[in-house]
């Protein structure tokens, strides 16, 4: 991107886009234009993008029907085993996410459908979907039970990357992220037959728990609180409050939200949001670019995430991290404690995070071109956008709409912010899990009350509301199929593929970066870091000691630390720079930056680090495993 402020090297607006055709065809017949002007610029007519885009479309959707068609599927065998327990009722059960679940109608593992040697064998699709099992296995001496959840996967071989691999291409050539998903939604529903969209396909998505969540979370919560702000004053108070007292120029800005992206070590989209939607009035008062911010809103949550891990990360993870025979993974306890030790190899999250910081300190040299040109335009015109770019918040959250009379107050900022922190914190160290939508809820309707209270009109209250529903409406589509998509590329089999590629004879030295980059592929593809967790660590943790026994390494222990660590890592720098993450979505929508243009300049330090990351790993087991 170019930062020379001659008007020759700007970009014609849309309206000059839409009309220069027009103008050469009027041209044409008034004499006044010669023949070879008017071929390039009638040109314009079909725009390349848009004549590549098209062609992609094509291709797409005649392979998804021919592969649904003439594709034979791959079966697999997928096994979890869990910790578990007779209840005081006598009855087998586990405890996943502090919910007690009761397992039933458990069969030997040599009698299961489900087994891989039986899956081999056909290409149909098993009776059943899923099934417990039981073995008897020896560990240190002693013999005892073992119950494990199996589970039959499959996959279309490398067409099942089309669906992901259709989005994130649409999205790099158009630039327009609701069409490129849907584009990818119908291609993955047509490699599985489903060829009526809206009732096979999008009305399960949108009735989902996840998608539920999103649209009273991120459309209904967040834009009311965000119109709100905006039609009070108080967002714009809040900036100017802290540009006041703390804030001195676009670096302690950017510091700032640093510091409020470390505080908020939730990851994913709690901390992508909180943080958003806290620093976006003063980073716009103090002219941070849009790329900037989104940045390090999105290279902070998730990272941190893995670092500073005192949140639901390990309960969640230690589930599918158990080996076999393996006695520092035995028990839940045991694998939390894992979890912890194995922190100090998440060289990528902590790599990442030191990026973040070293930009918001005015160091750009590791930033990527991207972020540096986005840097200067906004120094040297004030422009937080790219021209072309299409931001995610719409006009109505850009500027504020305080009715003739209403006194603003920053108080009206910083209540519902101390509530909404407060109950996220608080309902996390007691509850176990942050009720993101308490927090939301008790800060909409207490902004609501101090609005009505100070003498606004209720219809002025909720034409704000409605300027924040319209803001994120757009942001809140695009993750209902992001989402939906994610669901699609895990169904068609893209995770699992991806492993069953990789097979077990690989070096020591070479399988943690190995690792790292399936992950990595994986979590791009699907756009999720946890659902890649649940496909790569079963066969990771287990591939990982089998190679260390192999290998005859005088420290398996810290190897399995480092295959670990990879897989952890690896899943959040593909989800972190996924066009079809939720947290890269929520990053854009919450700073203001248009989509792709933060996938493009986040992508480049995030890889910086990445590769980093992986020379220490293979470092560490060269040399110390």
């Amino acid at each position: 991107m170019s930062t020379s402020e001659d008007p020759k090297n700007e970009k014609p607006s849309t309206e000059e886009e839409v009309y220069e055709p027009i103008a050469a065809i009027e041209e044409a017949a008034t004499g006044t234009a010669d023949q070879p002007d008017i071929q390039i610029r009638s040109a314009g007519f079909l725009k390349p993008s848009k004549f590549s885009a098209a062609i992609i479309l094509i291709v797409g959707l005649v392979a998804s029907l021919l592969i649904a068609a003439k594709v034979d599927v791959k079966w697999l065998e997928q096994k979890s085993t869990y910790n578990t327990y007779t209840n005081d009722a006598g009855q087998l059960a586990y405890t996943f996410k502090g919910a007690e679940t009761l397992i039933e109608n458990v069969v030997p593992y040599a009698e299961s459908p489900l087994r891989q040697e039986v899956l081999s064998v056909s290409s149909d699709e098993p009776a059943i979907d899923s099934q417990w099992v039981v073995e008897t296995v020896t560990k240190d001496g002693v013999t005892a039970k073992q119950y494990s959840l199996l589970e039959a996967k499959f996959h279309f071989g490398v067409w099942s990357l089309l669906p992901a691999l259709m989005a994130i291409c649409l999205c790099l050539v158009t630039k327009e992220a609701m069409t490129a998903l849907f584009s990818g939604v119908v291609v993955g529903a047509f490699m599985l037959g489903r060829f009526d969209i809206t009732d096979a396909v999008l009305l399960p998505s949108i009735g989902s728990k996840s998608a539920a969540g999103i649209i009273l979370l991120y459309l209904w919560l967040l834009g009311g609180l965000m119109g709100i702000w905006s039609r009070t004053g108080a967002a714009q108070a809040f900036a100017e409050f802290m540009t006041k007292h703390f804030v001195k120029g676009p670096r302690s800005a950017k510091f700032v939200s640093w510091v409020m992206g470390v505080l908020f070590f939730q990851g994913g989209t709690v901390s992508v949001v909180l943080v958003g939607t806290i620093v976006k009035p003063v980073a716009d008062l103090e002219k941070v670019s849009h790329e900037e911010l989104a940045y390090i809103v999105d290279s902070t949550a998730s990272p941190i995430a893995s670092v500073l891990a005192f949140n639901a990360w390990p309960v969640y993870v230690q589930a599918f991290i158990f080996v076999p025979g393996v006695a520092f993974l035995a028990t839940e306890a045991d694998r939390i404690s894992f979890f912890f030790s194995s922190v100090p190899f998440s060289f990528y999250g902590i790599l990442a995070v030191i990026g973040t910081l070293l930009l918001s300190l005015g160091i750009t040299r590791f930033s990527g071109p991207g972020i540096r040109a986005a840097h200067e335009r906004a120094r040297t015109t004030g422009q937080l956008d790219a021209p072309d770019a299409r931001p995610m918040n719409a006009k109505e959250l850009q500027v504020s709409h305080v009715p003739k009379g209403y006194k603003t107050n920053v108080l009206e900022f910083f209540i519902p912010l101390v509530l909404l922190l407060g109950i996220a914190i608080g309902t996390f160290i007691f509850m176990g899990s942050p009720k993101v939508n308490w927090a939301f809820g008790v800060a909409l309707l207490v902004s609501v009350f101090v609005a009505l209270f100070k003498g606004m009109r209720l219809g002025d209250v909720i034409e704000g509301i409605g300027d924040g529903l319209k803001g994120v409406v757009f942001g809140s589509v695009i993750l209902v199929l992001a989402v939906t998509i994610g669901s699609i590329s895990r169904e068609v089999g893209a995770g699992s593929y991806l492993v069953d590629l990789l097979g077990d004879k690989i070096s020591y030295i070479a399988l943690p970066v190995t690792l790292q980059i399936l992950t990595m592929i994986i979590a791009f593809s699907t756009g999720t870091s946890w659902g890649t967790y649940a496909i790569a660590f079963p066969l990771a943790m287990p591939l990982a000691w089998s190679v260390a026994q192999g290998s005859e390494l005088a420290n398996p222990e810290l190897f399995m630390s480092v295959c670990f660590a990879t897989v952890l890592n690896g899943s959040v720098f593909g989800d972190q720079c996924s066009p079809i993450s939720d947290t890269t979505i929520l990053s854009s929508m919450t700073t203001g930056c248009d989509l792709m243009d933060h996938v493009k300049t986040q992508i480049v330090p995030a890889s910086y680090a990445a590769g980093l990351a992986a020379i220490l790993w293979t470092i560490t087991v060269a040399f110390f495993a």
